[in-house]
């Protein structure tokens, strides 16, 4: 408001001084202009004073409320002080992967006592619309957020894209004579047997992302014939995608697929290990926001999906873990190292859902007891 202020004072200053150079013969002349002008910027500060009482009292309209909330976000958490702070609605959350929610609210005809869910891979969120579980919800942030990271029909909300790569123990490598993989391909090479570990695509959204998006790349028979040289090299598969990277840190593994966040790339600081985008092509999703039906609070729901998709919201999110956010006046954090956004998969989001459950069937097949 201050700032508002002394724009609006200068203006009077410029406008006073620029009239009174004239000379005194336009005196009454002078006087009049200034005092329009000086109307015209008190009538400005009282309107910004009611329009900011106004957003106030909007922002604080839900003060007291608790909102549960699922949460596939890794670092989220860390921005929800900032947003009870600035609406007074209280935020508790559960952590669980996308897929694994997405199974337990089948198992239960879609009850849950969540409000919102945040985060994870977007195939489980599409399955969850078309079973009837989401509420539409259009926010007004999202005309800020590119079509192709929102659902057209108001039912989930792109608040970040996730990309994804590789994440290599230097010293377990070196320790086995092995160089560290370039490229999706790579990784099908035997002599990487049991040094690969990725999350169950059935559980994790982000490995779905991965297995849908470098089918639709390669092509079905391609696809599947190298997914099946990987499958070869991984020992199990893990049952979250937060597990990969403390067990590629701990050298248990010497690769591990995962997503690639700021909190990936900072693991390098703390272990001797280093975070990689594949060179041929990076597999992404959309981590999206959105409302459960049942939600018994809706409106406070409102609120907080409009806040973590206005600016203001996505840049505490970035500052909470830093990722690529959905709106395009947010800058790219450099902490994530440099995304070469050509290598992205040209990819149909819309199949991650459609396709899923005939994708799992099959991956199941191949993957057998290690993804059990």
């Amino acid at each position: 408001m201050r700032k508002k202020l002394a724009v609006a004072s200068f203006a009077a200053f410029l406008a006073a001084a620029s009239l009174t150079a004239c000379g005194s013969s336009k005196d009454a002349q002078t006087t009049a202009a200034q005092t329009e002008v000086q109307t015209e910027a008190a009538e400005t500060e009282v309107q910004e004073e009611k329009t900011e009482t106004e957003a106030s009292a909007d922002d604080r309209a839900y003060e007291g409320t608790t909102l549960n909330v699922m949460l596939a976000y890794g670092g989220a958490e860390k921005s929800f002080d900032a947003f009870t702070e600035k609406t007074g609605i209280k935020v508790e959350y559960v952590e669980i992967s996308t897929g694994k929610a997405l199974a337990q609210m089948q198992a239960e005809n879609g009850n849950t006592t969540a409000d919102v869910w945040f985060g994870g891979g977007v195939d489980s969120y599409i399955s969850a619309a078309e079973l009837g579980y989401l509420d539409q919800y259009e926010s007004p942030e999202a005309e800020a957020i590119d079509a192709g990271y929102r659902d057209k029909d108001g039912y989930w909300t792109g608040l970040a894209l996730v990309p994804a790569g590789f994440l290599v123990n230097n010293d377990v490598l070196e320790e086995k004579g092995l160089e560290a993989p370039k490229t999706w391909e790579d990784l099908a090479d035997p002599k990487y047997k049991d040094e690969i570990i990725m999350a169950s695509p059935a559980i994790s959204g982000t490995q779905y992302a991965i297995l849908n998006g470098t089918l639709q790349a390669w092509g079905e028979e391609k696809g599947w014939e190298i997914w099946t040289a990987i499958n070869d090299n991984v020992d199990f598969y893990a049952k979250g995608g937060g597990e990969p990277g403390p067990k590629v840190c701990a050298g248990e593994y010497g690769i591990g697929i995962l997503a690639m966040t700021g909190g990936t790339f900072a693991l390098e600081k703390e272990y001797p290990v280093t975070a990689i985008y594949p060179e041929d092509m990076i597999p992404w999703t959309p981590a999206p926001i959105a409302i459960f039906k049942n939600s018994e609070n809706k409106d406070a729901a409102k609120v907080f999906v409009d806040y973590y998709l206005s600016k203001e919201g996505q840049e505490a999110l970035r500052e909470a873990d830093a990722r690529v956010m959905a709106r395009g006046d947010v800058d790219v954090p450099s902490e994530i190292g440099t995304v070469d956004t050509t290598k992205l998969i040209k990819q149909d989001v819309l199949l991650f859902g459609s396709e899923r459950e005939a994708l799992l069937e099959k991956w199941d097949e191949l993957a057998g007891e290690k993804d059990s």
